[in-house]
């Protein structure tokens, strides 16, 4: 079974950038780790996700550029580089992996999610 422990939330101000981190361990590879975030009253939305193996990603509309996945394979950790953030950025961002997928996997998907680290961002 993968564990997965995100770290790297706090409180920032609104413009300014935040570097997420999760670090996978356990027996069994993922094929793609994804970032989500849910904030207060909010349903659970995508973020962004890479391919461990060649590294292709995939980003909602929303983030807008100003995000960016990143992965270390020899580390076992996914980033999220947050910048330019704004207010409605607040969440708790968990990290989430899937088994073998094809393509942009769907949420049902991910099979292992971590418990998650709070992100807020001032006005």
């Amino acid at each position: 079974q993968v564990q997965l422990v995100e770290s790297g939330g706090g409180l920032v101000q609104a413009g300014g950038s935040l570097r997420l981190s999760c670090a996978a361990s356990g027996r069994t590879s993922s094929s793609v780790m994804g970032w989500f975030r849910q904030g207060p009253g909010k349903e659970r939305e995508f973020v962004a996700a890479i391919r461990w193996t060649y590294g292709a990603t995939y980003y909602a509309d929303f983030v807008k550029g100003r995000f960016t996945i990143s992965r270390d394979n020899a580390k076992n950790t996914v980033y999220l580089q947050m910048n330019s953030l704004k207010p409605e950025d607040t969440a708790v961002y968990y990290c989430a992996s899937t088994a073998y997928s094809i393509g942009r996997p769907a949420t049902t998907e991910y099979r292992y999610w971590g418990q998650g680290t709070q992100v807020t961002v001032s006005s």
